[in-house]
């Protein structure tokens, strides 16, 4: 294999593998303080907003469908190319769109580079880390897909504020930064694999004989934690705004930021504890977000709303953490990015379902309701989610390697 495999490469390399997965996810959010201006300029309801958002899911689900599978038989760059290309076309549809079928078709490529990413991407993270560096792989995959989905919509909610065009200014500002990611990739230390896998090109992401229950443990708690932080990116800035009476893009960006900072510093600040100690400590966080989120909208409380929102992020960053060192500690590099592939599938069915039936029923029972019927859902399944970490057994004492 590349000497990125063979752990030969420097740790800052391992920094700059994980670029890429920042730079896109940066675009995976950005719209998000945009939409109240494009629902006025366009016209839409929230039902359709969450059918916009729910489109890049379908993308991200169609592409992790292929893009694992490819990218461990044919290698990393090969996937990552297209993907950032794709990327930057996204970002030119939403910086001249007039119409909810543009956003729609840029939410939809926006979801194909981002599944391209969460598979090749964040296995290509752990091939330049090394088998001796899988800890701080699975680290920083994580992070770099976290960090970048919020500081997308903080990028957004500035920029749009503070300078002309607002919802062209910050894709400009993404392209670029996708830019530097392609040079990226052109020069990262990996190699195209040596030994092929079998199989069909074109199958749902599975892992290999053996590591079912590492990943069933992983989805159980990274799907609910993941479609905690879908509902705050799709609704939240409409919940916000009823909350704190102002459409400020600053303030809806700087929520979905400081959500996702929870999910990267909580990721730091457990990264040695072992695997079902994150994970349980994640399905907690979950169900203490939806319980913060019911009193939110029960109480008008822009606090609880916020604390949901921190609650959401950690939730999502150790169930993302603990699903991913598992995998690492679990499946071979050469199946490594299919079965990152099957954790997202995992994840992210719930976070395009759940919210797009919450924004459908909130047209038509009104948000305080629909809100409180998707918070207890969500509970509910992040309670089962604690439940199967709880019955995968106890894993041997040690850190998440």
């Amino acid at each position: 294999m590349g000497k990125g495999e063979r752990g030969a490469a420097p740790l800052w390399w391992v920094w700059l593998a994980a670029w890429p997965v920042t730079a896109v996810f940066v675009l995976s959010n950005a719209a998000t303080p945009l939409y109240v201006l494009w629902q006025h300029d366009i016209g839409f309801s929230k039902g359709t907003l969450t059918v916009v958002f729910a489109c890049y899911i379908v993308g991200l689900l169609g592409s992790l469908l292929v893009c694992g599978v490819v990218s461990d038989r044919i290698g990393r760059k090969p996937v990552l190319l297209p993907a950032l290309v794709l990327a930057l076309a996204a970002c030119l549809i939403f910086a001249t769109a007039t119409s909810v079928a543009a956003l729609i078709v840029a939410r939809l490529f926006t979801g194909i580079a981002v599944g391209a990413v969460v598979s090749a991407g964040m296995a290509a993270v752990s091939d330049v880390a090394g088998p001796a560096r899988k800890r701080a792989g699975a680290l920083l995959a994580s992070c770099a897909m976290v960090f970048g989905a919020g500081l997308g919509p903080l990028l957004a909610g500035v920029l749009s504020e503070t300078l002309p065009a607002p919802t062209v200014t910050v894709f400009a500002v993404e392209a670029a930064l996708l830019v530097t990611a392609v040079l990226a990739v052109l020069r990262m230390p990996l190699a195209r694999p040596m030994s092929p896998t079998r199989g069909a090109w074109l199958r749902v992401p599975a892992v290999p004989t053996g590591s079912g229950r590492q990943l069933a443990r992983g989805i159980a708690v990274f799907a609910p934690g993941i479609t905690a932080t879908s509902f705050v990116l799709s609704l939240g800035p409409s919940l916000l705004s009823g909350l704190l009476d102002t459409t400020s893009r600053v303030v809806a960006g700087a929520l979905a930021f400081v959500m996702f900072l929870a999910a990267t510093g909580v990721q730091f600040a457990v990264r040695r504890l072992d695997r079902r100690t994150v994970l349980l400590a994640g399905a907690a966080a979950t169900a203490l977000a939806m319980t913060a989120l019911i009193t939110a909208v029960a109480t008008a409380s822009v606090v609880a709303f916020v604390l949901a929102a921190l609650l959401a992020g950690a939730g999502q960053g150790m169930g993302q953490l603990g699903g991913l060192s598992l995998l690492n500690s679990a499946v071979p590099p050469a199946r490594l990015a299919e079965a990152n592939a099957a954790l997202n599938v995992g994840g992210y069915l719930m976070a395009g379902i759940l919210p797009v039936l919450a924004g459908y029923l909130s047209d038509g029972v009104g948000l305080t309701t629909g809100v409180t019927v998707f918070g207890a859902a969500l509970l509910g399944l992040a309670v089962v989610g604690g439940g199967v970490v709880i019955a995968g057994g106890r894993p041997a004492k040690r850190p998440a390697d």
